[in-house]
């Protein structure tokens, strides 16, 4: 766990531990090289990972393979909103949608489909871009025009060079998520300062960041200044 996931990885093992050592069939939508599949997998845990991107999916195979867990990773390529054709409805126990809002062209039709795909009580883990830090970290490298972009945008872009195409606040992400008809239970702010410091500050101790990470996750203002918000809703 590093500074930079520890707050979803908090709530992750959280969920884990409700589950009382169940095995939890789980989905990752846009899970690509397996940054979180592969661990899930190792933890026990039988991952399905749905991306667009073959490349990323061979190197998701090649890393399950190396980490002996290739016979509880299944690779899957195709699009958010497709679940239904392609995993079938409530078919998991706990899906993860992070870095994919941002990019697609309906989020609301992607969220529709995790629903769709999550069993009675199961759980969703949302990481979405913040609005707030791409306008803060804009506006103090000095680029006050892209910052007012941002800021007054109603999908939080700076513009047709920006490489997201939305960006979200606790409030419109949670729109999102009840919509579809789940239940938001936690919301976290993933990287509230790791984006912010030196290098050389976040080496020198990263267990007192990491420790701060988790300490201001959760609590505004700083939460709503993170640069990733994490959701975890429920059906």
């Amino acid at each position: 766990m590093t500074p930079r996931t520890a707050a979803v990885w908090e709530a992750l093992r959280r969920e884990l531990r409700r589950a009382g050592g169940r095995e939890l069939t789980v989905l990752d939508v846009g899970g690509g090289t397996g940054g979180f599949a592969v661990p899930l997998a190792e933890l026990g845990h039988r991952v399905t990972v749905v991306d667009a991107s073959p490349d990323a999916l061979a190197t998701l195979v090649r890393r399950a393979t190396d980490a002996g867990v290739a016979d509880r990773v299944r690779a899957v390529q195709g699009d958010g909103d497709a679940l239904a054709g392609l995993i079938g409805d409530e078919a998991a126990d706990l899906v993860l949608c992070h870095a994919v809002l941002e990019v697609v062209d309906h989020p609301a039709d992607v969220v529709a489909a995790v629903a769709a795909a999550l069993r009675p009580g199961g759980a969703v883990s949302l990481l979405v871009a913040g609005r707030a830090a791409a306008v803060l970290g804009r506006a103090v490298n000095g680029h006050l025009d892209a910052a007012a972009r941002v800021l007054s945008d109603p999908a939080g872009c700076a513009g047709p060079r920006d490489t997201l195409r939305r960006r979200y606040d606790a409030a419109s992400a949670t729109a999102l998520l009840e919509a579809a008809g789940l239940t938001v239970e936690q919301i976290h702010g993933v990287r509230v300062f790791a984006d912010l410091l030196p290098a050389a500050v976040a080496e020198a101790d990263p267990q007192a960041l990491l420790d701060l990470e988790l300490a201001a996750a959760a609590h505004a203002p700083y939460r709503d200044l993170a640069a990733q918000l994490h959701l975890f809703a429920r059906k």
